[in-house]
């Protein structure tokens, strides 16, 4: 337990300190987020803090995948820093959405073939073939719902805690069916804990696609080895929230006949805060429904996954509708 603690607040140090450098350089080479009509924000804030979160996760995990020669480990790795690289370009540039949507997919088409081969995301309810392509698919739609939702103070930190803290308490106590990475799980956790002391509304400084493009990976990639070690109904519970919100919004979108991937302000929580309730308020909503979240994770993996998932959308649902009270559709 001594190590446990140790190491969580290690990384978390490491995060609050590198985001607090990371924010003076961003300041000084004029990196900043300018609000527009579709964001919802006010004023010019450092963007870019994903530098210092993913540096300290990426150093940890890799310490910790070297004490015992986990070479897949290491290799995740790898597909973050390249994929951390060529979303800092486009938090630089603006890449068009192409280049973007190959980087994902060949991060995630390279991550799913370092899978067990024995693993089955879908519990064996697709051939095997067919289970990787749609846990692929899935991996893609996790990393780019988590840089859609990034869109106010604090909620990818509170996400981030959550789903991690939730994996690290359950492989941890043994729940999570030995796809664990409990430690993993918890560097995340705590660096996402480090980022949120300067994220909180009013925040200082933003993740950047830098930040949560690789994070959505890494989280994917311990969730899919969740699901495939049998654990399912946890993996599932714990992204719902982020999940259900980019899902229904941008199926919304798609169905209008828009282009999902134009920036807006549809997303529940961006209706909440256009309401008029601050970015602290919504991302305090969001973090009670995640405890809950974690909560429910823990009863599915004790034995009732059946009852944990309808719970789980009995919450969810609870939350999009207090978020969406008093909102229309959006301008």
């Amino acid at each position: 337990m001594g190590s446990v603690a140790l190491l969580f607040l290690i990384v978390l140090a490491a995060s609050w300190a590198g985001t607090g450098l990371v924010l003076r350089v961003l300041v000084r080479r004029e990196v900043f987020d300018h609000p527009n009509e579709r964001s919802s924000h006010a004023r010019k804030t450092p963007r870019g803090g994903g530098l210092a979160v993913v540096a300290v996760v990426l150093a940890a995990w890799l310490a910790v995948a070297a004490s015992s020669g986990d070479t897949v480990t290491m290799a995740i790795v790898g597909l973050a820093a390249a994929l951390a690289v060529v979303s800092f370009i486009d938090d630089l540039r603006t890449l068009p959405p192409l280049p973007r949507l190959a980087a994902h997919l060949a991060a995630v088409g390279l991550g799913v073939a370092l899978l067990p081969a024995e693993t089955s995301v879908f519990q064996g309810l697709l051939p095997p073939a067919l289970d990787r392509v749609a846990a692929a698919a899935a991996w893609v739609w996790f990393v780019n719902l988590y840089n859609f939702m990034d869109g106010i103070d604090g909620i990818t930190g509170v996400e981030t805690a959550c789903i991690g803290g939730g994996l690290a308490l359950l492989a941890g106590g043994g729940l999570a069916g030995g796809g664990g990475g409990a430690a993993q799980a918890l560097i995340l956790a705590a660096a996402a804990g480090g980022f949120l002391i300067w994220n909180w509304a009013p925040a200082r400084i933003f993740l950047g696609d830098v930040g949560s493009i690789p994070l959505g990976f890494l989280l994917g990639w311990l969730l899919l080895r969740a699901a495939g070690s049998g654990s399912w109904a946890p993996a599932l519970i714990l992204p719902l929230y982020y999940l259900a919100d980019a899902t229904i919004t941008l199926g919304r979108r798609a169905l209008r006949g828009e282009k999902v991937w134009k920036a807006h302000r549809e997303h529940f929580y961006q209706r909440a805060v256009q309401t008029g309730r601050g970015h602290g308020a919504v991302a305090g909503m969001i973090l009670a429904a995640d405890l809950c979240l974690v909560v429910l994770a823990a009863v599915a993996a004790a034995g009732a996954p059946l009852a944990a998932v309808a719970g789980s959308a009995a919450v969810v649902a609870l939350l999009l509708t207090a978020l969406n009270r008093g909102g229309g559709r959006p301008a």
